[in-house]
């Protein structure tokens, strides 16, 4: 009898111990769960020739920008699956190999097609349903969207499963329909209690509808369940912190960053560690509170070993945060050059909002609002494009609102303000709206 993953996809391996090893990693590495890495190993040991548990080894290095190790992983899934692998699992390697290599077009191209032939290919269809997935890297408008409309294609096959749930409510959460998107993400998150995504993503429906002390009680209850070095235990005590924002705690989110964040402490990948990080700090600034120089120099050092060259926009614009917060004008024009070339060149799918924020950026620096409301208006509704999460987009936002207020554009800034309370209440919201009376 074959054996099968935990979707009923036949596996080309006849190791009993591979597969029971391999459907385990699989599972952690949809729940954000440690122990991933020791089961993939664990299937590799007892099968070398299983292709797919090579390749989902790779993707773990992927999340940890180990490059080298990624790409290394992904050649010896594709040579193994070309001699050993049905047609279902050489598709299944390409498109995570693609994705892997950042070829996002062609990685999308065969993630399509394959979701048509196997719906059920879980590890497939993650690749483009996270804040850092596929579609939200693409440079799309609408990749919040694009993930809700491919969860409803796919929907009747998958049910009641606690990973579809979880990334099923998400995508409604970031659609838009936030009362829907909470009920079924708690729904997958009822089911499997040791799933990290799940967590990660009732904060957000709960951050978007504005129930941040039902999130900040979520995460002392749960937190303790979930081992430091998991992959989203600092950006989920971010959420936290976002909270203790709302309510003007400054200390508590510094406490948050020092215990979790700070680079000497972080266990997070670097994309996590570098945008959370510059996140918070340039919030706390932004909100009025004060930032110690020396937490902005400690974290801008590890950002610039980790991000040294401009690629990927998400990370761009956060480490423009770093070069304007520590007035490195160098290091910013040197990225921006870049920026632009890769613009000009047609090789920038996000489009013109990328280099337009980080000048923004150092014109809130510089105390120059009105430069940076200049810069920022035209491209507000494309900010989208950079990926990521409302809540991490929303610093752009909230720097922009905060500058109309600095350059005197009250009425300007009542009308945002308004906008986004009508949508979700924020107590840090409400400050801002009786600060300008």
């Amino acid at each position: 009898m074959a054996l099968e993953d935990r979707y009923g996809l036949p596996l080309s391996t006849t190791s009993d111990a591979a597969a029971s090893a391999y459907r385990e990693g699989v599972d952690l590495m949809l729940a954000g769960w440690t122990g991933t890495v020791e089961a993939l190993e664990g299937a590799i040991a007892a099968d070398p020739d299983f292709a797919l548990a090579h390749i989902a080894r790779a993707r773990v290095h992927a999340f940890y920008q180990q490059g080298d190790l990624a790409r290394s992983k992904a050649a010896v899934a594709r040579e193994r699956v070309a001699k050993h692998g049905t047609e279902r699992e050489r598709s299944h390697v390409e498109t995570l190999a693609l994705a892997i290599e950042g070829r996002l077009p062609e990685a999308i191209a065969a993630m399509r097609k394959h979701i048509e032939t196997w719906p059920r290919d879980a590890l497939v269809l993650s690749l483009p349903l996270g804040a850092f997935g596929l579609f939200a890297f693409s440079g799309m408008a609408d990749h919040d969207r694009a993930r809700y409309e491919l969860c409803e294609r796919v929907a009747q096959h998958y049910g009641e499963d606690w990973w579809f749930l979880t990334m099923y409510g998400w995508a409604m959460t970031e659609n838009g329909d936030v009362a829907r998107g909470r009920s079924v993400t708690e729904r997958g998150f009822n089911l499997r209690r040791a799933n990290a995504h799940a967590a990660h993503a009732v904060l957000h429906a709960m951050f978007e509808d504005g129930a941040i002390d039902d999130a900040d009680r979520l995460v002392d209850d749960w937190i303790p369940t979930y081992d430091r070095a998991g992959i989203l235990h600092g950006h989920i005590r971010w959420h936290q912190a976002l909270g203790s924002l709302e309510h003007g705690d400054a200390a508590r989110a510094l406490s948050i960053y020092a215990d979790v964040l700070q680079p000497s402490v972080t266990q997070a990948p670097p994309l996590n560690a570098v945008t959370d990080g510059a996140s918070l700090l340039w919030r706390l600034s932004a909100y009025g509170h004060t930032v110690p120089e020396a937490l902005w120099r400690d974290a801008d050092a590890t950002a610039q070993k980790l991000f040294p060259k401009s690629g990927l926009p998400f990370a761009d614009v956060h480490m423009a945060l770093f070069a304007a917060a520590t007035q490195n004008h160098k290091a910013l024009a040197a990225r921006l050059a870049v920026i632009e070339q890769r613009l000009a060149d047609g090789k920038l799918p996000a489009g013109p909002v990328v280099p337009a924020i980080c000048r923004a950026l150092l014109a809130f620096a510089n105390e120059n609002y009105a430069a940076c409301v200049q810069t920022l208006a035209p491209v507000l509704a494309d900010v989208v494009r950079i990926g990521g999460s409302h809540a991490q987009r929303e610093l752009i936002e909230d720097t922009y609102i905060v500058a109309l207020m600095r350059s005197g554009e009250l009425p300007r800034a009542r009308t945002l303000l308004e906008a986004r309370l009508h949508r979700r209440p924020s107590l840090r919201d409400r400050r801002w709206q009786a600060a300008m009376g």
